[in-house]
């Protein structure tokens, strides 16, 4: 049965059940999902796309990861245009960051289309993290990897479903390419499961009210989203700003960012060319960074979607860090568009500092463990971004233990479930406390996250930033500390690495995971006496210290 009107009401209904279909397509995956990284951590994010590709409505997950979906779908509609190429019940999947997948090649993408009255009314889709999709190092993730090739299986948006029925040759080809084949398939099926849950909602929704009041709505919303942009757009700071930052190889990061009642103009393009390593990114990555920096500072606390980010605008040099060509390596291209997404942040928060805190440790601290299980003698990987110190903003401390910005609402790994799944002893995990970030409002505190290996010749590759270019303060307050890894041996001697590909660790030896305290935010001097005390009851600064940043007497 289904309405002849499209009345407000109608409308709403069907808004909320595009919310309320991603937000179900992430509990199914979560639930099915084989590895930790995803049903753990919750390293995925689902989403809803109209006809076209573009984004009806965000699902929960990762903000970055949301970001990819819609254009991940583009690239399929564009690529399969011809009359029975999509059929009810295909399923298709990328994870190119050439061919619509945006990051790298762990993330896989998967997309199927909604059919209703004989024609596609829209795409479920969701991406998730995977532990080994082939390559010259375990976890597919080389620090020292000179192109795409070397990174793994590429799957440059392809169908694997075919009208209900998997294709079985695409399956065999991604298991044999992964060293951990039973958990990918496992982890692809879960995907699959969560877009035809998507499928089934949509399909009745369209049914219940009409295709058309259907598709209209999704225009609405999109029409709606442009509107609340506009009208937040016009309470920010207007004007050309712009900044320029040093990183921690001595490369110089620049944007210029030009906010007018009309337009959000990000202009990336003068900045370094690709770098021979893994740690370019694509331009629409640098997209979705522009994209999370615009959600926060217009309207952070609803679904977003396409019309959401018309008023937005990016520039960037092809050749450039920050749009690389083909086969560019891509591996470690989160660290890239971290940093990407601080640029932005930095240069508006003395602009908008109601709106933008202090810098945080700004770093996803991608740690990849890995070896033979001692209990069960297969092969491990641990795949696992860290949490670390939020920047203090006026008024308020910064958050301790809190994933990055750019990484979302996601959790860390139960120490039991580490253990368990992964053969090693997690000796401790704490607050790291190394000082800095002080200020009359203070930066959080990062972690210390300590993994001990059991067996010999296990593996350690991680990617850092913020090792020494430190988490930036805002008015009068320190900057924060740094992110780094030790491996302690077990002969006593020490290790310190921001980068580092395929160590070995053996029995004994220490991962100690230290990640860094956010920036302060003020002069020092003027932090209440009460806070002062609370924090050299909780340890967070000795009396000393106390006396000599603060200038407290007790």
């Amino acid at each position: 049965m289904s309405n002849s009107t499209a009345d407000p009401i109608t409308l709403e209904i069907i808004q909320n059940s595009l919310q309320a279909t991603a937000d179900e397509m992430f509990a199914a995956m979560r639930k099915t999902a084989m590895s930790s990284i995803i049903y753990e951590v919750l390293d995925m994010g689902t989403g809803i796309m109209d006809a076209k590709g573009r984004l009806a409505s965000s699902g929960a997950g990762i903000p970055a990861f949301i970001g990819v979906l819609d254009k991940a779908v583009q690239v399929i509609v564009e690529k399969f245009n011809k009359p029975g190429e999509i059929e009810p019940g295909d399923v298709f999947t990328t994870n190119d960051p050439y061919y619509g997948g945006v990051t790298h090649l762990n993330d896989i993408v998967v997309a199927m289309p909604v059919f209703a009255d004989g024609r596609i009314i829209a795409w479920t889709a969701n991406i998730a993290h995977n532990s080994d999709i082939g390559g010259k190092s375990p976890g597919s993730l080389s620090a020292d990897a000179t192109e795409i090739y070397q990174e793994g299986l590429r799957l440059p948006a392809i169908k694997i479903v075919s009208k209900g029925k998997p294709i079985k040759p695409v399956f065999e080809i991604m298991k044999a390419n992964s060293r951990m084949p039973d958990f990918l398939e496992g982890d692809v099926w879960a995907a699959i499961a969560s877009v035809r849950i998507g499928e089934t909602r949509l399909r009745e929704t369209a049914e219940k009210y009409g295709v058309e009041i259907f598709e209209k709505a999704v225009d609405a919303f999109m029409d709606f989203g442009e509107k609340v942009s506009l009208r937040e757009l016009n309470k920010l700071p207007h004007g050309t700003f712009e900044l320029s930052e040093e990183q921690d190889d001595g490369r110089i990061y620049n944007v210029k960012i030009t906010i007018s009642d009309t337009e959000f103009l990000v202009d990336l393009r003068d900045n370094p060319d690709q770098d021979d390593g893994p740690t370019n990114t694509s331009r629409d990555g640098v997209m979705v960074c522009a994209q999370m920096i615009f959600k926060s500072l217009t309207d952070p606390y609803s679904p977003c979607n396409d019309g959401s980010f018309r008023p937005l605008r990016l520039l960037t040099r092809e050749g450039s860090v920050f749009h690389a060509r083909e086969p560019s390596a891509i591996g470690f291209y989160f660290e890239t568009e971290v940093r990407v997404y601080d640029l932005l942040w930095r240069c508006l928060a003395q602009h908008a500092p109601d709106r933008l805190a202090s810098g945080h440790f700004s770093s996803i601290c991608g740690t990849f463990i890995g070896g033979i299980h001692p209990d069960t003698g297969r092969h491990y990987t641990i795949i696992e971004p860290q949490i670390g110190g939020w920047g203090a903003s006026k008024g308020r401390d910064g958050n301790s233990a809190i994933f990055s910005g750019f990484h979302g609402e996601t959790y860390n790994c139960p120490a039991e479930i580490s253990e368990a799944r992964n053969g090693l002893i997690v000796d401790r995990m704490e607050l790291n406390i190394p000082g800095g970030g002080e200020g009359q409002w203070t930066g959080g505190h990062g972690i210390r996250l300590d993994y001990r290996i059991r067996v010999d010749g296990s593996f350690l590759t991680a990617g850092y930033t913020r090792a020494k270019v430190l988490p930036w303060a805002l008015d009068g307050g320190r900057e924060g500390s740094p992110n780094h890894v030790e491996v302690l041996r077990r002969d006593g001697s020490t290790e310190s690495y921001a980068f580092v590909s395929g160590l070995t660790v053996n029995k004994d030896d220490v991962i100690s995971i230290r990640t860094g305290t956010g920036g302060g935010y003020g002069d020092p001097k003027a932090r209440d006496p009460e806070a002062i005390r609370d924090d050299i009851r909780n340890g967070y600064v000795t009396a000393e210290r106390a006396r000599e940043i603060y200038g407290f007497a007790g």
